[in-house]
């Protein structure tokens, strides 16, 4: 009879593997829970910073790797859970009650495939196990319910404390508001700013989202007086940055990475759309757009190049069939794609946090 393996020897072994994005040992970090030995076999749980890691590949095979090295130990079983932090928010900018992060996915002009972006970076994380909230404040041009193939009203109920919210309209997932659930789609928006603004502040604190880990905001393009608005006013985790190759568009993008940055909103980094054509017959390459403008805007601002998401036929037509591309299996909806994208920006936000010292 071999010797008792204890939980001692474990958390040992575990304390040996590294955070890889964060640094720091996994169990000084306290992301090692629920240990249990029977006989030979040993099973815990790696609760992480967000669904959506995209390093939880290499933390299994480094976890099992670590446990497998004790004497006696034949079979190691893994699970995963996430804590998905709370973010702080500056004291003026209210904070979403129940939304752990708000997320704004912002252009520096029109035309780029923002809301695209959005969208599948919404499913996306969803798909990923979080729990996710889609607000369309691009109140000028609202293609969400379009893009999502969500149609109908929202229901105003009254919430814990008596007070009227309005429930959100829920597909592939997620939780989602827009301006073009209250108007007929066929009838222009002919609102000014403050108008714009009391109807975004609504959209926010009087919708019944919680629980969400991530709200995920589609924002008017360009760095007008409601986009600046918004950036004040929001309690943003960070901002995402969506942009095409071609330098008129990148000059753009600097004018809006700019503006967050006078408002204090971090940078999460720079996704950059219809980065180049793949044609379905021969499978050559073609850079109808130019190409790495956005990893020169990039590396010029220091930030990271979140993702490249190639034209495809497939993304182009989800959109417009109400079936975002990252449910598709088609090759050129490019669904691989925009999964590594949300982990990306998953991850990259979960160091930001950790940086800036937030608590759970």
């Amino acid at each position: 009879m071999g010797q008792q393996i204890s939980e001692q020897q474990v958390l040992a072994a575990l304390s040996r593997v590294q955070e890889p994005e964060l640094g720091g040992d996994l169990v000084s970090r306290r992301m090692i829970k629920d240990v249990q030995v029977e006989g030979s076999v040993v099973s815990f749980t790696v609760e992480l910073t967000t669904p959506a890691c995209p390093l939880k590949g290499q933390i299994r095979n480094e976890t099992e790797a670590a446990v497998l090295a004790i004497p006696g130990v034949t079979e190691v079983k893994v699970e995963f859970s996430a804590n998905v932090r709370q973010h702080a928010g500056i004291p003026e900018q209210a904070a979403i009650p129940g939304v752990a992060n708000v997320i704004a996915v912002a252009a520096g002009k029109g035309g780029v495939g923002k809301s695209t972006v959005a969208a599948n970076l919404a499913v996306a994380l969803a798909q990923e196990g979080a729990s996710v909230g889609l607000l369309d404040a691009d109140v000028f041009g609202p293609s969400l319910p379009l893009m999502l193939g969500i149609t109908g009203q929202p229901e105003a109920v009254s919430d814990a404390h008596g007070q009227a919210v309005m429930l959100p309209l829920e597909g592939y997932g997620i939780k989602t508001i827009s301006v073009g659930f209250l108007i007929d789609e066929n009838q222009p928006v002919i609102w000014r700013g403050p108008m714009v603004s009391q109807l975004l502040r609504q959209f926010l604190y009087q919708v019944a989202w919680a629980p969400l880990d991530y709200l995920i905001i589609d924002m008017p393009p360009g760095t007008g007086d409601i986009a600046l608005t918004l950036a004040q006013s929001l309690p943003l985790t960070g901002a995402v940055i969506v942009t095409t190759p071609q330098t008129v568009a990148t000059i753009d993008v600097i004018k809006a990475m700019e503006m967050f940055k006078k408002v204090n909103v971090p940078l999460v980094g720079v996704v950059e759309n219809m980065a180049y054509f793949l044609a379905p017959d021969t499978g050559r390459r073609y850079d109808i757009f130019g190409s790495g403008g956005a990893q020169r805007v990039a590396t010029q601002l220091g930030v990271p190049l979140l993702g490249q998401i190639p034209l495809g036929m497939a993304v182009r037509a989800g959109g417009d069939s109400g079936q975002p591309a990252v449910i598709s299996d088609a090759p050129d909806a490019y669904a691989e794609l925009f999964r590594e994208l949300a982990r990306q920006v998953a991850g990259r936000i979960s160091i930001m946090k950790y940086a800036g010292g937030e608590q759970s």
